[in-house]
């Protein structure tokens, strides 16, 4: 197979709802700017009552497609990330392929936790490959109904978002997936985590609805795996690329805390000025960070042909990955 995997159009959603820092400081009992010095966050949008998974993935996938021009019909693919499915079965990923009528194309949900849009990317780029035909990678969480709204650790950070990428066949070796690392750490399988709701402790009458809920663990280990684990892979996705950071023209990281990612560029060696950060107005919504982040950078800067873009992930479970992506 010669051919690659171009980035043909990008795509964002957010719910309506825009709740800063002082709603959830006054919730908690913090200091005014607590939240923002330990994360860099300043708001974050939440999903109102009404809103669904699938359709903050529907809204973003639509506009990846609009900027993309490609026939809906010719798309093969479409790959939904997400912690938070609209229901347990059946997956979410073919009501949203027939919402934005992707009547020939694949669907099914990938588990990744914040990582899960690498692991998407990854799979979608072997597909186009292999098949010659488009994909739609989409990642999107409604996390603030997961979120133990009296545990600050994770009450500060997680957000509500949507973003797509559609991936279509090229004849440029630059173009698509250069190098990629994946890796997975099981020591840290209950750092985060949300104890209860699968088949390992399912629901009923005596469960403690809080057990349902998100919980960090212990915030400080999550930190230090974090920044391990994303400059390792990214380290690893480089050299397998053939490139060294200088080649990089944007960094765009899960945006999972502001002292996380710029740990992983100080000891990559990246420029400040070269990380792409969305965090401070949208928080963590944790594997559609990273897609949002693409969709945002190219509407204020498109992305010129011959970038070399960089990404990179780790999160629960713990999962975490690097790209190489050429534009």
């Amino acid at each position: 197979m010669s051919r690659t995997a171009r980035i043909a159009g990008f795509g964002h959603h957010v719910p309506g709802r825009r709740v800063e820092n002082a709603e959830i400081e006054a919730s908690l009992g913090l200091d005014a700017g607590w939240i923002e010095g330990r994360t860099g966050i300043r708001a974050r949008f939440w999903a109102g009552p009404r809103d669904t998974l699938s359709e903050l993935a529907v809204k973003a996938g639509d506009m990846a497609l609009e900027q993309a021009g490609i026939a809906r019909a010719d798309i093969g693919l479409l790959l939904l990330a997400t912690s938070t499915p609209d229901h347990l079965l059946p997956p979410s990923a073919p009501l949203v392929a027939h919402r934005l009528g992707l009547a020939h194309a694949g669907g099914v949900d990938l588990a990744g936790a914040c990582a899960g849009f690498i692991y998407a990317m990854t799979f979608a780029d072997g597909f186009v490959r292999l098949h010659n035909k488009p994909a739609v990678v989409i990642a999107a969480n409604i996390l603030s109904r997961r979120i133990n709204r009296a545990e600050r650790a994770s009450a500060v950070l997680f957000a509500d978002a949507a973003g797509a990428v559609v991936l279509a066949p090229s004849d440029d070796p630059g173009h698509g997936i250069q190098g990629a690392s994946v890796a997975a750490d099981g020591g840290g399988y209950g750092l985060i985590q949300i104890p209860a709701g699968g088949s390992n402790r399912p629901f009923s009458d005596e469960l403690d609805i809080a057990e349902t809920r998100m919980t960090i663990a212990d915030g400080r280990a999550v930190f230090a795996k974090a920044v391990d684990m994303m400059s390792r892979c990214s380290t690893e996705a480089l050299a397998a690329a053939g490139l060294d950071t200088a080649a990089v023209s944007r960094f765009v990281p899960h945006q999972a805390n502001a002292r996380i990612f710029n740990a992983v560029g100080k000891s990559l060696g990246i420029d400040d000025d070269r990380i792409v950060k969305t965090i401070a107005e949208y928080g963590n919504s944790s594997a559609a960070t990273i897609p949002l982040s693409l969709s945002l950078a190219h509407r204020a800067q498109p992305f010129q042909r011959g970038e070399t873009l960089l990404l990179a992930a780790a999160g629960a479970g713990l999962t975490g990955g690097a790209l190489v992506l050429g534009m």
